[in-house]
């Protein structure tokens, strides 16, 4: 991350490196960098030549930042989690023995992880979270049943029972609301499960503050499908093809796109201007 500018993050000798074969901007590119490019998003899910580092002297407080999250979820819940904000978080952290006070290290972390350009390790989508404290307002939403999941009421939820009205049960909500904090789990746990691997985490996953969960954007999948309905082959499924049949697959990551993310299927993309 920019944060190697800082002495903070990414390896030094990444920090100077200019990362090639993505596209921010570009009306226009070489078809070497585009073969490069494409090469990258259509495996993911492996590490490649230039790919961001974590800066192995800082991996202890990215370390410790991740477990604590993971104790944070754990004490209020899968759902309530989806919907924390960093402010509340920080105190339920603090008032909690079991999770524990995060520490100032930490806290500088995530706030550098937050407020740095995803753009340095490969991230080219929009940003429209711009403050770490950014809230999600309880009254604004509604908890979907047996999903653990929450919906805004106006963004999303209309789209939503529009919807389960065309193809019943047998469509799910997988993923709706997702807070700041939500996100910084999610991304580091990406991270942490990738040895570091920056770059490789934000082809999956959008780094804190990046991800259109936290303002309307949620993803569907087919009942009983499991992990399989955040894979490719959910687009082998009746409800993607009755979806799309249906124009509801206004998607915010189609396939081959330009900003440094894989395919998503199952994303529903609910403000069309953006």
């Amino acid at each position: 991350m920019g944060i190697g500018f800082v002495g903070f993050g990414i390896a030094p000798e990444i920090s100077a490196k200019t990362i090639h074969g993505y596209f921010a901007g570009k009306k226009a590119y070489p078809e070497d960098e585009l073969k490069d490019y494409l090469q990258k998003i259509h495996n993911f899910n492996k590490p490649h030549d230039d790919d961001v580092l974590l800066n192995h002297e800082q991996y202890a407080t990215f370390e410790s930042t991740v477990l604590r999250l993971r104790r944070l979820q754990k004490l209020v819940g899968h759902g309530n989690f989806n919907i924390l904000n960093f402010t509340d978080g920080l105190a339920l952290a603090r008032n909690y023995s079991r999770v524990g006070k995060f520490t100032k290290q930490e806290l500088q972390f995530m706030e550098l992880t937050f407020y740095e350009d995803g753009e340095l390790y490969g991230f080219l989508g929009q940003k429209p979270l711009k403050e770490i404290t950014d809230q999600v307002k309880k009254k604004d939403v509604i908890k979907i049943p047996r999903s653990g999941n929450y919906l805004y009421k106006e963004r999303s939820i209309e789209i939503f029972d529009d919807i389960k009205k065309e193809l019943g049960d047998q469509v799910i909500l997988t993923s709706g609301i997702r807070s700041v904090m939500k996100q910084f789990l999610l991304f580091l746990n990406k991270v942490h499960s990738s040895e570091g691997n920056l770059s490789l985490a934000s082809r999956s996953l959008a780094p804190p503050g990046y991800s259109f969960h936290g303002n309307g954007d949620f993803d569907v999948g087919q009942k009983g499908y499991g992990k399989l309905n955040f894979t490719g082959t959910f687009t082998e499924t009746e409800v993607y093809k009755r979806l799309s049949e249906m124009g509801y697959l206004q998607l915010r990551y189609p396939a081959d796109n330009k900003l440094g993310v894989r395919y998503e299927p199952w994303h529903i993309k609910i403000n069309t201007n953006v």
